[in-house]
């Protein structure tokens, strides 16, 4: 029987792989149910009543502006004048930008704005179980000796736990596209019932496939980075235990970053990078920068993080510590 073979089945064999599965799916299958039932599918009658709500509140609230600067002309000169501040042209006028029909009506699933955030959430759990399930792949046979037993018939340590680091993300990238493949159908069948598919165009489908695509790039890391950490400590404890640490060092790091006022102290959290690798930007803003009790007002300045940025920074990691923990494999000794 070959390595890849064997390793492929001692993948799939193992409990923990399936049960974790299986906790993905009822994740999943609660996610998909929830959005089913929280929508519904807007009717023309329904469209036409939230038209005619938001053009009474619209004229309502016109009526009382009008008001408010009717009273304010009156006091001015007198003991009322402080209550209207300093001149009556600046109150408040409503339009009728303020009062979309759209803020009337029921949940309505809108497949091309709001399947993007489907994505995402696929992505994070399947993320989240390719770092356990890589990390307890390794780090259990270590800690049990089978390894070391392993190595005993194939003595290639490089070839075995490459081919060990192979299978796993092979498999798991076809679950991944497998399971997003069956996910698009799944809320386009939504869509279809509890929603709308307008504006659904090639274009559209072309944008989250490129997306779904990113966040299968994001499983694939988060398992190497699982399989790489449990492979270094030779134990699932030292993955889970890095994560905490490292978690808790960012933690830190934006607080030390904030309290010193360096701009954009978000910039040193590691989830904010994925943001910006699934939706392609996320634009970080300098609250310090603008003093918001002027009455001028101000444009606070930003900074972009870009998909590209985003992706090479997370590339070099994973790229660093599976080398690390290829080369600690071949240097160290196995005991």
């Amino acid at each position: 029987m070959s390595l890849a073979r064997a390793e492929s089945r001692r993948l799939l064999k193992r409990r923990f792989t399936k049960f974790l599965m299986l906790g993905v799916l009822l994740i999943l299958g609660a996610v998909a149910a929830g959005t089913y039932f929280s929508n519904e599918k807007v009717t023309e009658a329904q469209v036409t009543e939230a038209r005619a709500q938001a053009q009474r509140d619209y004229q309502q609230s016109l009526l009382s502006a009008q008001q408010d600067k009717e009273k304010c002309l009156a006091a001015q000169g007198t003991p009322e004048a402080v209550n209207w501040g300093p001149g009556c042209e600046n109150l408040y006028t409503p339009s009728q930008e303020d009062f979309d029909y759209q803020w009337y009506m029921p949940e309505s699933f809108e497949f091309v704005q709001e399947f993007p955030d489907m994505i995402s959430v696929l992505a994070v759990v399947l993320a989240a179980a390719a770092f356990l399930i890589g990390a307890s792949f390794v780090g259990a046979e270590w800690n049990s000796g089978a390894m070391m037993n392993l190595l005993l018939w194939r003595p290639q340590r490089l070839r075995v736990l490459g081919t060990k680091l192979l299978v796993f993300l092979g498999w798991f990238t076809g679950v991944t596209l497998l399971l997003g493949a069956v996910w698009a159908g799944v809320f386009r069948v939504i869509a279809e019932y509890r929603g709308t598919t307008d504006k659904l165009t090639s274009g559209a489908w072309q944008s989250l496939g490129l997306m779904g695509l990113r966040g299968l790039a994001l499983v694939v890391a988060a398992g190497a980075l699982g399989f790489a950490l449990a492979s270094l400590g030779r134990h699932t404890g030292m993955a889970l235990g890095a994560l905490i640490a490292i978690g808790a060092v960012q933690i830190g790091v934006y607080v030390m970053a904030g309290l010193s006022g360096l701009k954009y102290p978000e910039a040193y959290l590691a989830p904010l990078w994925g943001v910006a690798w699934l939706y392609k930007e996320f634009v970080l803003q300098d609250y310090t920068s603008c003093d918001f009790n002027t009455s001028s007002g101000c444009e606070q300045e930003t900074f972009t993080l870009t998909w590209q940025v985003a992706g090479v920074g997370m590339t070099a990691v994973v790229v660093l510590i599976v080398g690390i923990a290829m080369w600690t494999m071949r240097s160290r000794d196995i005991t």
